[in-house]
This record gives C-alpha cells, structure tokens and sequence, in this order.
C-alpha cells in the first residue's frame, strides 16, 4: 500500500522527471499534433499551457496568495527551451519553499505550501500522457493521482461542478499497488470506510487516474450503477 501524500519535498525529483520528458516531447513532436483528449488543442497549445500554469503556481508559492491565471500567454521564445525555462522557474520556487508554510490553493486539504509539490506533478504526469509521450509513470505516483483527485479535489468539487449523484457507495482499487479508495455518497462525497459487495472500479493506478481526469485509455473493471456516475461526473477543474 502506498503511503500517500508523499513528503512534500520527494515530489520534487518525481517533478524534474516529468517536466524533463515533457520537454524532450516538445522537441521531437510535432507542435502542430492534435491532442485527442483535449479538443481543439494541438502540442504547441498544450506546452503553452503547462509552461504558463507552472510560471502561475510558482508565482503562487513564492507569494504564498492568490495570483491572476493566464494560461494562454504565448512564450517569448521557441516553445521547447521556453517551457524547460518555465519547469526550472517552477523547481526553483519549490526548492526554496518551506512546505509547511501557508499558502493559498484551490483543493480541499490544509492551505500549506505542500499542496503544490504534489499538485504539479499530477498536473504535469496528466498532461505529460495528452501529449502522446511514452514514459512510463511510477504506478505509486499514478496511486497518489488517484488520492489527490479523491482526497483534495472531491471535497472542493463545487467550485467547478455539480455535486456528484452516488446511489451508493464505490470502491476504487489500484490492481497494481494495492491501494483502496472508498466514496460515499454526501454533498460532496467523501472518502470513508469500504463496503462489502458495493460497487466497483477496478484497473492499475495510471489508468485509474487518466479516467478520473476524463482521458481516454483502457476501461477499467466497473460493477455497479454508483461506479458508473462516479466514472461519468465531472470530479476535477
């Protein structure tokens, strides 16, 4: 079973491995590439994107408050060096911050400086899979996806969607790790105890993860008509 969330500061090689890859998949891609599970996006748009929300986050861990969001700003120079730039702006924020300290975020956990360690690797990790890379993500990180989408994003969920309807509970189980997450239905749901003979998500870690964040991949292992709303409702920004 994986012991989740990790300590703020061991996401940080987690993170240098991910955005490293992102960047070598802007330099051999093809920038104008569509992204399928992001209508209307290309690779270009996408590395547009991800370099901004890093610049935006480190910003935010820098100040530790709130800060304007502007995910379209086109970069100053070629997109591949541009975006290592923004990743190593990021890093750097993160190096120098004491996880501990407060800190505005959006999730439903303490306003503490940590949230976004984890936050951008699953930001990054997510992305990092639209991009149509082939690196292979620890299935203990896809495990802690799952936990951060279950555990910080579902208890915030109305900030950016309607409350989920669950006619019962579901559990959710990583084949590859082992990890259980139970949801039961409340406004918001929440995690809780498992319940024998509910329903069911079964899958490994990764493609538990790519599903909760609504990307396409292998379907997983579903019993029961709670799994199903679970699966089909909005759970993330």
């Amino acid at each position: 079973m994986t012991t989740m969330p990790f300590p703020a500061r061991e996401y940080l090689p987690v993170l240098r491995e991910l955005t490293g890859a992102f960047a070598e998949r802007l330099r051999t891609g093809d920038p104008a590439a569509k992204v399928p599970d992001c209508v209307g996006w290309t690779l270009a748009a996408l590395g547009t994107h991800l370099g901004n929300v890093h610049r935006w986050a480190a910003t935010v861990v820098t100040t530790g408050e709130a800060r304007p969001q502007d995910f379209e700003r086109q970069p100053d120079a070629e997109l591949a060096p541009w975006y290592a730039e923004s990743a190593g702006i990021l890093l750097d924020a993160l190096a120098e911050a004491v996880p501990e300290d407060r800190c505005w975020h959006f999730g439903g956990t303490g306003k503490t400086k940590a949230f976004w360690f984890r936050r951008q690797v699953h930001e990054t990790a997510v992305h990092l899979a639209d991009s149509g890379s082939g690196h292979v993500l620890d299935p203990a990180v896809a495990a802690d996806g799952v936990d951060e989408v279950l555990g910080a994003m579902l208890p915030r969920v109305t900030r950016w969607h309607a409350v989920p309807q669950l006619p019962g509970p579901v559990t959710l189980r990583a084949t590859d790790t082992g990890d259980v997450w139970t949801v039961h239905p409340g406004e918001p749901p929440a995690l809780g105890p498992a319940v024998p003979d509910g329903a069911t998500v079964e899958a490994p870690a990764r493609d538990l993860l790519l599903r909760l964040w609504k990307r396409t991949g292998p379907d997983p292992r579903i019993t029961g008509e709670a799994a199903e709303a679970l699966l089909a409702a909005p759970l993330t920004p």
